[in-house]
């Protein structure tokens, strides 16, 4: 929106005064170089335009009118200091010329961080009256940032940026990181005598090695790709490609898939998430299930809004608008959403800023809407334009791309720890893990499950991968979690995590060995809970309860036997007592919900099968436990 008014503000003011009559000079010569520069800029030829009104101020340095020109060419070519220049000049000639030079001014001053500057010239502006409406908005705009500017830079945030070195930057331009939850491999865009392809880098005993060519199947001699999204997990991409003959538009968000050491040829995302507008930055969640993106769409409310789009069981739903606590009527752009699911971070030059686009938090509400964002600050901000931010998964350090730092050339990749009140609210960890078969020790593609058992909530649901049998899902902490990994012809396996209490960013690491269904074969139900001395089923036991139904369903002749177990603490007759009951009530629950009783039976052990020694807390909790054992198939 803002460059489009620029645009049409400058060509205008050329062609007038192209048009005008009475100059201030009278110099003859003066007014040829102005007239042929005029026409020049019609032509867009701006670099010979400037060379003829530098001789045009040659032949009359107060020739007010070539002054103001130049500064408008200077500010269309983002020249700032050289505009300003030449919009100072104009004012010390005649302050009066003409009231709109002060917003021009107050416009490239802000771009440059002469706030002060800016300021006073702003307001000049906005004193006059019966000024045009589009202008006065701006200028308000401006003045904002110019106030906000002021006050961040009497207070800065820590901010200590580190260039990621030579086995990530070269002498092109890399920019746009993103980064695995386990920090092993970084995907970032670099760009090549104009084009743009993604290269990936992993890490080896704590150190980057030499970034790599990502995959032919991606990149492309004759289109760009940028502007990327992995999964935490690192096996899907979400990227943007523009002008692909497959595309729906000039630029659209597709989807590659991981195969092995390679990656699958990319699709397309059909609407309603593209159309023959423009979709691009995509960002997914850490369940994989809501896709945050940028789009000029229709219903927004500006030039580029941040949209998000959920995954249903018919595809990707209907776009919503995050609305107007992140879009303004400038550009809100480059989202990414952490994997707590609940701090975006993106960049816009709408809200409140050091000038050009600024980087900005916003955190979701307990009512499920996002609040107003929050400025990252100075020195992380500055007057030029920031963006493309993304951190880890733990949310203490963050990666974003510069030119202005120093770097090995062009743009570089740096990293940087963020200030606490900027990092996210929850803290985050990952569980890790493999899935082989327990006699033959070969990989598996299993189903994974972690649920938020407080809420019976899937947070996460993918399949361990067929060569390899591995997975990483990303849990916040402050919640308990069950995990459950089942395969057709395989016991299912249990496990649970508690991350109530604690900031635990630990992760955990599980190597799995799926038992096959087979009369003696053990499963230890790790997620059903009972109070303690008490045989009643916690409310949180659900998920695996469903689960062990799920498993009896699909194998319907299988029997099995529900066994409880208990620690030494007590009586010999209160444990046996009290693991069958518990036994016994898990029983129950399996018969109301239809599974046939002759396939089932209950039995209490009490202390007398321990798998621990009992000499400590932790020990005699895993003793105390809940199991089924397959007595016939």
């Amino acid at each position: 929106m803002k460059i489009f008014f620029f645009l049409v503000f400058f060509f205008l003011s050329a062609t007038l005064y192209a048009q005008e009559r009475q100059y201030s000079t009278n110099n003859e010569q003066a007014i040829k170089y102005f007239a042929v520069a005029s026409q020049n800029l019609d032509d867009h030829l701006y670099d010979e335009a400037i060379a003829d009104l530098q001789k045009s101020i040659e032949e009359d340095s107060k020739f007010i009118e070539a002054h103001v020109l130049l500064a408008d060419v200077y500010r269309q070519k983002w020249h700032y200091k050289e505009a300003i220049d030449q919009y100072r000049l104009a004012l010390n000639i005649n302050p009066e010329f003409n009231r709109s030079i002060y917003y021009r001014l107050g416009d490239c001053e802000l771009h440059q961080g002469e706030y002060a500057e800016a300021k006073q010239h702003l307001e000049k502006y906005l004193s006059y009256e019966n000024l045009t409406p589009q202008t006065a908005f701006y200028a308000q705009k401006f003045l904002a940032d110019c106030n906000f500017s002021l006050e961040a830079i009497k207070h800065p945030v820590p901010f200590k940026p580190i260039n990621m070195g030579p086995e990530i930057n070269t002498a092109d331009d890399e920019y746009l990181p993103t980064i695995t939850a386990d920090e092993s491999t970084i995907i970032f865009t670099r760009k090549i005598n104009n084009n743009e392809d993604f290269y990936k880098s992993v890490k080896v005993d704590g150190k980057w090695q030499t970034a790599t060519y990502l995959s032919n199947n991606i990149n492309t001699p004759q289109y760009n790709e940028g502007a990327q999204s992995i999964s935490q997990d690192g096996k899907v991409l979400f990227f943007t490609g523009c002008n692909r003959p497959d595309g729906l538009g000039h630029c659209d968000i597709y989807i590659a898939l991981k195969k092995g050491d390679d990656w699958g040829k990319p699709f397309d995302l059909s609407p309603p998430v593209n159309t023959p507008g423009w979709e691009a930055q995509p960002s997914i969640s850490s369940d994989g299930r809501t896709l945050y993106f940028v789009s000029n769409r229709k219903g927004g409310y500006g030039g580029y809004d941040i949209w998000k789009s959920t995954l249903t069981d018919k595809g990707w739903g209907e776009p919503e608008n995050l609305g107007p606590n992140i879009n303004t009527a400038f550009d809100e752009q480059s989202p990414f959403i952490h994997p707590d699911d609940s701090t975006l971070y993106f960049c816009s030059d709408g809200w409140p800023g050091l000038g050009g686009k600024d980087l900005f938090v916003s955190r979701l509400g307990t009512d499920g809407k996002w609040q107003k964002p929050t400025n990252l600050g100075y020195p992380i901000n500055s007057s030029g334009d920031e963006n493309g931010l993304t951190l880890t998964a733990n949310g203490d350090d963050a990666f974003f791309s510069s030119n202005n730092l120093n770097g090995l050339g062009g743009f570089d990749i740096y990293t940087f720890e963020l200030p606490a009140n900027m990092r996210p609210h929850h803290s985050v960890t990952y569980v890790k893990g493999t899935v082989n078969d327990a006699i033959t020790k070969q990989p598996l593609e299993a189903a994974v499950e972690i649920i938020d058992l407080e809420k019976n909530n899937p947070v996460y649901q993918d399949y361990s991968s067929a060569e390899k049998g591995d997975f990483l899902a990303t849990i916040t902490t402050g919640k308990n979690y069950g995990l459950n990994i089942s395969k057709d012809g395989y016991l299912f396996y249990s496990a649970n995590f508690s991350l109530v209490g604690h900031e635990n960013k630990n992760p955990f690491n599980i190597a799995v060995l799926l038992q096959p269904i087979e009369v003696g074969n053990k499963v230890i139900l790790k997620n059903i809970f009972f109070d303690t001395n008490k045989f009643d089923i916690k409310p949180d036991s659900k998920p695996e309860l469903d689960k062990l139904i799920d498993f009896l369903n699909l194998n319907p002749t299988v029997h099995i036997e529900i066994s409880g177990h208990t620690d030494n603490v007590g009586s010999d007759q209160s444990n046996q007592i009290l693991s069958e009951n518990r036994a016994k009530a898990v029983y129950q629950y399996l018969i109301a919900n239809k599974v046939d009783a002759s396939r089932l039976v209950f039995k209490g052990y009490g202390e007398t099968q321990p798998i621990a020694p009992n000499d400590n807390d932790e020990n005699r909790s895993r003793n105390r436990r809940t199991e089924f054992k397959i007595i016939s198939k």
